[in-house]
């Protein structure tokens, strides 16, 4: 997309897109690319997750619990940490990380509970191939901030699941660091209930191919929730992600602001962003945005905001894409007041990125994140 360019054409009916579901496999048909949800995935770099014959798992990728000391925490069998659940894969590679993961690591925030620093879930791939389930269940007026980092090299599967009961507040940031030579594939599933609040981030910046899906779905009405993310794609890189924000419930709100850089030769960043407002979903409040900064030459940005609305009572509804270069006007600004271009340039992408990296509540990450910045700009 061209600077300066708003929205998109929508391609496909939201409701058409994401009407599939199934614990099975088999029940999808191996992608081709020529499906409206896989045509901008490099599938043959996706190391066969997505064909009939995925990787077997192995015992190399491993997964640690640094929990805040009102959270519980366990490893549970499928059948068990799965019961009751509304979450139903919509896609291949999903349902093929819920077959093939065994256990899942579920955190329970106890009612009431105010947890008073944030917990901590370590992803670490040691090569191989492996499947993952995280469950984080947030009862009801409790509030917790969770961080998943996902760090080394792995050929990797798995699916987050996000249930935030009535009057709760939950905060989760998705940290992807991989090494340059890792591929992972996603899906963030959140259930949020009556007056409660969600607020997700999600920071990409290191594997070759990443690609994440967040889905949001609410259970009562006075739902909020917040989808913020940052990614900076260098040469060879595909950083992919997609949302799903499905609002069926009156009176819910929902926000998604996600910024990304590029740089390098094969450079490719895809946003694609799917709200449903169905006709029950009457006082709705939603907007999304995605901005691409595009550094350098041979980069692509693929930046699609769909927004189907089945209701005509609603607050308000819109979304804005935007990919371009820095802007002149900003880096001459600077260059008149003696600032050099280089150092003029680091100073705009800093303010690029600023407020998305200053929302993130726990400082260690901030610090983090913006010293990642920083290497990629060096």
């Amino acid at each position: 997309m061209s600077a300066g360019l708003q929205g998109a054409i929508e391609t496909a009916p939201v409701t058409r897109l994401h009407e599939r579901r199934s614990y099975d496999p088999a029940d999808f048909g191996v992608p081709t690319g020529r499906e409206e949800e896989w045509r901008f995935t490099p599938l043959r770099r996706l190391r066969g997750l997505h064909t009939d014959a995925p990787p077997a798992p192995t015992a190399t990728v491993t997964v640690e619990v640094d929990p805040a000391p009102e959270i519980k925490t366990f490893s549970a069998e499928r059948s068990v940490a799965h019961a009751g659940r509304t979450f139903v894969p919509a896609d291949r590679i999903s349902a093929q990380a819920l077959a093939s993961s065994d256990e899942a690591t579920v955190i329970t925030v106890p009612a009431q509970a105010d947890a008073s620093r944030p917990t901590f879930v370590t992803v670490k791939g040691h090569g191989g191939a492996g499947y993952g389930h995280v469950l984080v269940q947030a009862e009801p007026f409790s509030r917790a901030v969770v961080v998943l980092d996902y760090q080394g090299s792995a050929t990797y599967a798995d699916n987050v699941e996000l249930v935030v009961g009535d009057g709760a507040s939950l905060s989760v940031i998705s940290v992807t660091d991989w090494a340059d030579d890792a591929v992972h594939v996603s899906h963030h599933y959140a259930t949020v209930g009556r007056d409660a609040r969600l607020r997700h981030t999600a920071v990409t910046l290191g594997g070759s191919v990443v690609r994440i899906g967040i889905e949001v779905r609410y259970d009562g009405p006075g739902g909020d929730a917040d989808l913020t993310g940052l990614y900076f794609a260098d040469a060879g890189q595909h950083l992919e992600h997609r949302m799903f924000v499905d609002h069926d419930v009156p009176r819910c709100r929902s926000r998604v602001t996600y910024k990304g850089a590029l740089q390098g030769t094969g450079a490719h960043a895809v946003w694609i962003g799917d709200v449903l407002i169905r006709p029950e979903a009457t006082g709705t409040n939603t907007y999304e945005y995605n901005r691409n900064l595009v550094l350098t030459d041979g980069t692509r940005v693929d930046s699609v905001p769909n927004l189907e609305i089945l209701t005509g009572e609603i607050v308000g509804a819109g979304h804005a894409s935007a990919s371009g270069r820095l802007e002149d006007h900003h880096l001459f600004y600077l260059m008149a007041r003696g600032i050099p271009f280089e150092e003029a340039r680091k100073l705009v992408i800093r303010g690029f990125f600023g407020q998305l990296i200053g929302g993130i509540e726990v400082p260690e990450l901030r610090d983090r994140i913006a010293e990642a910045v920083e290497a990629e700009l060096r």
